[in-house]
């Protein structure tokens, strides 16, 4: 797998003069994570996926964990592969990142799509989640990882999609504890500098989530479209946090239409 000169691990596929689309994944887990999408996507785009920095294969982070310092990441990634503009399609944590991109570098950006990601919190949600970064910072990735997974899955997946299941701890529990406590504070906190973003986010954009998840709810999606001009919503029946892995096609198909729509 190649890396980039500053130890980021990544992955190009599709045709070479396409436009690109670049993949960013969660807190805890790694850029696998999109091995249904990227065949999907790679018919048409030039799909990058890469390790967020002390994920998967990719070195440790230069600086404390930020959604800055995330977003400088890719910026110097997409330097080196010298890939003017990108659209950003980000789940959880990367569906922050991604926004936190666009803030910055809006002329590196084409359109954003955002995954489940999470939004203003009420107060008592707010300290909900910063009580689970506290948790990880005295016991390590393994101290919310069973509650975690009862939220990011349905039952029925949990009971019967083993492997799958097994995949995703094991990615959680390989962790860094330092590194993932950072990320942990920075889904907490990150949040913020994100509502009503200044400046504002122009782009294309896409918002998805689903209809059960507790942390990325289908008000906050709203709540991030309402933000964005022109922004558009799906709503995903059933599932819960990590429905884009139980049920890929019900993500994959408005991402490719979004995607066909804007950026041809």
């Amino acid at each position: 797998m190649p890396k980039s000169r500053n130890g980021t691990a990544y992955q190009l596929s599709g045709p070479k003069n396409a436009p690109v689309v670049t993949l960013i994944h969660g807190i805890g887990i790694n850029r696998h994570i999109w091995r249904e999408y990227e065949p999907a996507l790679s018919w048409s785009y030039r799909v990058l996926s890469y390790d967020l920095c002390g994920h998967g294969e990719s070195v440790p982070p230069p600086a404390r964990l930020s959604l800055t310092v995330f977003a400088k990441q890719l910026r110097e990634l997409l330097d080196e592969l010298y890939i003017e503009r990108s659209a950003l399609v980000g789940f959880s944590m990367g569906g922050m990142i991604n926004r936190r991109f666009a803030m910055d570098y809006s002329e590196r950006t084409s359109a954003l799509v955002i995954l489940n990601s999470p939004h203003e919190r009420s107060p008592d949600a707010q300290k909900l989640v910063e009580g689970r970064a506290t948790q990880t910072a005295d016991g390590g990735p393994a101290a919310t990882l069973l509650s975690s997974l009862e939220r990011w899955f349905t039952p029925e997946f949990l009971a019967t999609e083993t492997d799958a299941v097994n995949e995703v701890r094991q990615w959680i529990l390989s962790n860094d504890p330092q590194i993932y406590t950072q990320s942990r504070q920075v889904l907490a906190a990150g949040v913020i500098e994100l509502i009503r973003p200044q400046p504002p986010i122009s782009k294309p954009t896409l918002v998805i989530t689903c209809e059960h998840d507790s942390g990325s709810t289908p008000a906050m999606a709203h709540g991030i479209a309402a933000e964005i001009k022109d922004a558009q919503t799906v709503i995903v029946p059933h599932l819960q946090h990590l429905g884009m892995m139980e049920q890929p096609s019900l993500f994959i198909e408005p991402i490719v239409n979004f995607l066909c729509e804007k950026l041809t």
